[in-house]
Parts: structure tokens; sequence; C-alpha cells
């Protein structure tokens, strides 16, 4: 497997030090990936139409750390069961075979998929391919963090019996687990779209933490929409599946059900129906009813998505003339870019589909300026007609203007020194607060600070991108019994902004979310307008979640790994002010959604 033999392992090293510069043919012929049997979708998709079964060309990248677990620089496998108190034994690296080994010494392959020791070779290298997914050039264009202190993420392949799988910041965890449909072991580890639904969680609050604190609940339904269209994607990158479907689908991706549906083994042995949820949906925000949770309140924004990946299909057949392969092709390549770049743009709180339909149009707009084939307008009119942004918005936003329309600073910054440090990036932006909108006496944090370099059409290198989060808190004190058993305490009201800049110091983006109490002056009535509408929304979603009985604490069981009751939000104190988030258990489905309060246990099922 791969080239290793006939290269030393000092030549190896230096080949995948510079690995981000060859093409994938040139790291397939030099060893620097590994191949490995996963399945494509899941084993029920196998059984049902093998040629949708196991992916004949999958490889992860090789890296040095591989080791046994399997472990990798930011995975590893834990194969811990809470139910029954045991570790399974776990894979074990050949480095001469390239291959993990099972206890018996045969190595793990589609040969051998019932053993656990498969699975956990399953769910690394199909997070592994994930991870590479979003850190390509194609994708963030950058090494993306975790959202906890560490850099593996830990993943549990079998953490015990139940219709679960999620992603939990505090364990720093995926786990995955398992149950019966009549004579049927349903594992969840092997599903692919579960994998990287869960994956996409990790991913989203890696680069965006402060999304955890918030009672919103398209907030909440981004998170899951990131998740869903991280297993449509992921799965349309892979040459096989592109192939069969373009021959199943002469060229309607509508009609690919293995690509709209997400989850098909699971959703078919938990709701009876051939798929969790589907990105083939027509539900636009009038749809949308305060009592909807956030699973069915993203599918309206995975559907305005897919309905791009479909205007996009179409246009490469029909006036661009490719064939039905190469179209999809074209379709996924360019979608990876419209889809996952946008993440660097978005606010640090509070996101709202509105927020993401705008990053996605402006990350349009600098990737694509002159854009020949009218992507931009094609996309602003789907978002219109699902009635994530309004007419108002498509008036606005297709009025010509120029590629940069900058903020009128008071001191001027050399971008090299902002992107140096917080320390260095914090002084801008205390130096500048009156043309920011930051309130004087506010207490102005970097979250972050990071620097991206982002491919265009062809692989070509976009300017390098440095990027600024800031946020602060606003007191919020809870009056009135709307409040419940929270009235009379206080909470806080996350604000801030994100500032994206070019190598030459202009500013390409700037998103934010204001405080209700901001400066004088002309220029701050819009702004503190916005901020009042944030704090009247943030306040009235509020007691929407405390009179439903939506927000409650989290208990731990006796072994460690899950809470026996998981609201979907949670609620804490901290130095005396109430912290409320998301549910830690960023799972697959409603089936949590019910009322704390009306004599049913919160389930951490997924």
């Amino acid at each position: 497997m791969g080239i290793r033999r006939n290269t030393t392992k000092v030549t190896r090293m230096t080949l995948y030090a510079a690995s981000q510069y060859l093409s994938t043919a040139a790291r397939d012929e030099l060893g620097l990936r590994i191949p490995f049997d996963v399945y494509l979708q899941d084993p029920y998709v196998n059984k049902n139409d093998p040629k949708f079964g196991f992916d004949k060309d999958f490889y992860v990248n090789w890296e040095p750390g591989i080791a046994d677990g399997p472990t990798s620089a930011r995975f590893a496998v834990v194969d811990y069961n809470a139910d029954t108190e045991t570790i399974i034994p776990m894979a074990v690296w050949d480095e001469e075979k390239e291959s993990f080994l099972a206890p018996n010494k045969t190595i793990l392959d589609r040969k051998n998929c019932d053993l656990p020791q498969f699975h956990q070779v399953n769910v690394w290298a199909v997070l592994q391919r994930a991870l590479t997914f979003f850190e390509e050039g194609s994708g963030l264009g950058r090494r993306i963090p975790f959202g906890f202190e560490g850099n593996r993420l830990i993943v549990l392949p079998h953490a015990g019996y139940g219709k679960n799988a999620y992603y939990d910041r505090k364990s720093k965890s995926l786990q995955f687990y398992y149950f019966d449909q009549e004579d049927t072991r349903i594992y969840t580890c092997l599903s692919t779209d579960i994998i990287n639904h869960e994956f996409g969680h990790a991913v989203l609050d890696g680069i965006r933490p402060y999304f955890y604190e918030s009672t919103l609940v398209q907030t909440g339904a981004f998170h899951e929409f990131i998740g869903d269209l991280t297993a449509i994607l992921i799965i349309l990158r892979n040459n096989n599946f592109r192939g069969k479907i373009a021959v199943d689908t002469k060229g309607d991706i509508t009609a690919a059900s293995h690509l709209t549906s997400i989850a098909e083994e699971f959703g078919q042995a938990v709701e009876g129906k051939p798929y969790l949820r589907t990105a083939l949906n027509k539900l636009t925000m009038a749809d949308i009813t305060v009592s909807d949770g956030p699973h069915k309140v993203s599918q309206v924004l995975t559907g305005a998505m897919f309905d791009i990946i479909t205007e996009l299909t179409k246009h490469y057949i029909t006036k661009q003339k490719h064939s039905v392969k190469q179209a999809f092709f074209y379709a996924v390549d360019r979608m990876q870019r419209t889809a996952i770049q946008p993440l660097d743009l978005l606010p640090p709180v509070d996101v709202t589909f509105r927020d993401y339909a705008l990053a996605v149009l402006r990350a349009e707009e600098l990737s694509n300026p002159t854009d020949p084939h009218n992507y931009y307008e094609m996309m602003l009119k789907i978002f219109v007609k699902r009635k994530i942004l309004n007419k108002e918005d498509q008036k606005k936003l297709m009025e010509p203007r120029y590629i940069y329309d900058e903020p009128d600073l008071d001191v001027f910054h050399d971008i090299g020194n902002i992107s140096r440090s917080r320390a260095t990036a914090y002084r801008f932006l205390d130096d500048n607060r009156d043309k920011l909108f930051i309130p004087a006496n506010q207490d102005v944090i970097v979250a972050d600070l990071y620097d991206a370099n982002k491919f265009s059409h062809g692989a070509s290198r976009l300017p390098r991108q440095i990027i600024v989060e800031y946020i602060w808190r606003e007191d919020v004190a809870l009056i009135g019994n709307k409040y419940g058993e929270f009235e009379g305490q206080n909470t806080s009201m996350l604000c801030g902004g994100t500032l994206v800049f070019d190598d030459k110091g202009n500013i390409l983006s700037w998103f934010r979310k204001p405080g209700s109490v901001g400066g004088k002056g002309k220029k701050w009535e819009a702004e503190n307008a916005t901020g009042k509408l944030r704090l009247t929304d943030f306040m009235n979603d509020l007691a929407i979640r405390i009179q439903t009985g939506e927000i409650g604490a989290v208990l731990g069981s006796g072994k460690g790994m899950v809470g026996a009751l998981v609201p979907p939000v949670t609620v804490s104190k901290q130095d005396g002010i109430l912290k409320f988030e998301l549910s830690p258990h960023l799972n697959l489905n409603e089936e949590d959604h019910k009322h704390y309060k009306g004599g049913k246990q919160w389930q951490v099922s997924s």
C-alpha cells in the first residue's frame, strides 16, 4: 500500500512537510495517502444497494503520528462502553503494512467488518477525511481548533446502548451508540452520514464557540444545518458516488435519494422512513413557528443550499455543456467553497440564517467579482424564495457598489501588527471604538485571531485573510414573572463582531451583533436601534424557553459519560450571573425536543 517501500523515512517526512503543494495524484504516487475500507454510507444502504456499499477509493492523508487506537494528531479512538464499563481492545497500527490490525493480526478491511476494531478504523478514517474537507484551501484554508482545551477529539465508537450519537464539548468527545432493530444491531459509528454530521458540530463549535451561549432557535438550527450539509457535501465529493448517481439520475440531482436523504439506516430503524431528514424540501421561514425545534428549522437552510447545488448542476449541464458526471464534479467543487468558506465571515455570537445568507453572498463577491455566470443573483433569488432574505434585501444587494467599503477609522494600524497577537488586535479595536460601534464602557475581548489561505476557481489562491473576532457582554436583569424561577436574577447578552482583512489591510467583511446601549450621535442611531431589537428578541426567546420548560440543569450519570437529563438549553451560574447555553449534546434528531415540565424526561437519544 503506497510507495513508502521506495522511500526512506527522512525522505517521506520531507515530502509530508511539502504535501500541501502536491497534487492528489502526486501524493498517491509518493505514498502520502493511505487506502482504507469504509462504508460509503452505512450497512443498510450496502445491503439494499451494494453499488453504494463500501467506498472503493477512500484514502487518508499519511501523517507521522498514526498509532494504535487508531490515534492521530487530531483524533484518539477510545473504545469505552459506559454500559458494560469495559474497554474494547484497540486496532493496532502496523507501520510496515500501513494498515490497522485486529487482535488476531489480520488486516482490518471489509472482509472482517463485523469486528469492533473495524468499527474503530471506519469512524477514524471517515473523520480524518472530514477534517481535510474543512481545512483544505477549498474549505477554510487553515487548521481548525476544537472548542475545548486540547487538540485531540476523543472518539467512542461503542459508547453504550441507545439510539444515540452526539458531540459533547465537556467530555471533548464524539460518542456513537448502538441499538437493536428486530434481528439487526445498528451501529451509528458505521454511518458515514452520522459521523460527518456530528463532526460538523465539533467543527462549528471550534470556530465559533460562543454560538453555544445562545437560546435562539436559529442558532441551534444552524448547528444542525452544518451537520447535515457536511454529510451531503462530503458524500458528493466521492468520485465513485458521483459517477453512480450520474448514471442513476441522468442529471437530475434531486432524484439522488442517497444524497438528499440523511442517515438512511438510522431513519429507517428509528422513524420508519428511509432517512432521518431530507435536503429535498420546500420549507421557507414563513412555515416556521415558535414551537418548532432546531432540527425542523434547519431544513429551511439545508433546502436552500441544496437548491443552489441543483442550480449549479443544471448550469454546468445546459450552459457549459458538461457531461452529467462532470457537472456533478464542478457543482460540488464549487459548493464546498460556496458553503464552507463564508463560515469565517460569520459574527461570533447569535448566528441567524440571514447572517449566513449574507456571508455566502459576500464571499461570492470577493472570490468571483466579475461573476460571468450570474451565480450571485441565482443564490440571492434562492435565499429570497426561502424567505431567509426579503425583497428589500434583494434590491439593496443588487445595487452596484465598491468591492471594499471600509469604515472611516480614527487610528490606522498596520495589518501586520493587528495579526501579530490578540493584544495588538485589541489595541486596534480600542483605538477605534467609536468607528467600530464598540461602547466605551464595555470590556471588549478578542475572542479569536487567525489567518486563512483559501482557494478560488481552479485552485487559484485568494488574498490571505486575517480574521479578528471580538465580543463583550451586556448585563440583563430578568424582571417579570414570565421568567419563572429565574425572575430577579441577572444574565448577559453577548455582543460583538467579526472583521476580515486582506493582507493589504483592506476590510473585506464586517459582521456584527450590537448591544442595546451604545454611543451617542446620529451615526449610532441605527446601531443602537438594531441592538435594542436584539435585546427584545433575546428576552422574548428566553421567556418562551422558560415557559415551555426547555431550560434546566444537566444531571450527570453515575458512569460519567452521559447525562440522565439533558434539556435543549442548560443553565448554570457563574459569578452570580446566569449562563444559558445550548445542550452539550448536539445530536441527530428531535427526539429530545419534549417539554420538561410536561412530565417527560429529556432524552439525549438521537
